[in-house]
């Protein structure tokens, strides 16, 4: 009984990162600038790749199947770095285009740029 319920909670997980994935697509084809696509990419990253990995480690733990714990530490290792990883990467890409001024954008303040 426990098993079937783990299984299920794993699948919803993977059910909910898979919405997150389409929120951070449709964000990425509305959305007007390279910093809030930048944004959409990144919660697609996040969300959507480290629910679906949690799920299936649920799922792999909620199976019979021979080394499900394995499957599921595999899943949860990866899930962990990208938790880590994908947002340090975001926030570098986002400063160094700001650096370049490779955008054109005119924020209303501007606590990166230069004194003049």
């Amino acid at each position: 009984m426990t098993s079937d319920l783990v299984f299920w909670a794993g699948a919803v997980v993977v059910l909910v990162g898979g919405v997150f994935d389409f929120i951070a697509g449709l964000g990425m084809l509305r959305f007007p600038n390279f910093y809030v696509r930048l944004h959409a990419a990144t919660i697609g990253a996040i969300y959507g790749a480290v629910l679906p990995l949690i799920g299936v480690a649920l799922m792999a733990l909620g199976t019979p199947i021979p080394n499900n714990a394995f499957i599921a530490g595999g899943c949860l290792a990866t899930a962990l770095v990208l938790f880590l990883v994908a947002p340090i990467g975001s926030h570098l890409l986002a400063y160094a285009a700001h650096k370049a001024r490779a955008v054109e954008w005119s924020p209303v303040v501007d606590q990166l740029g230069e004194e003049e």
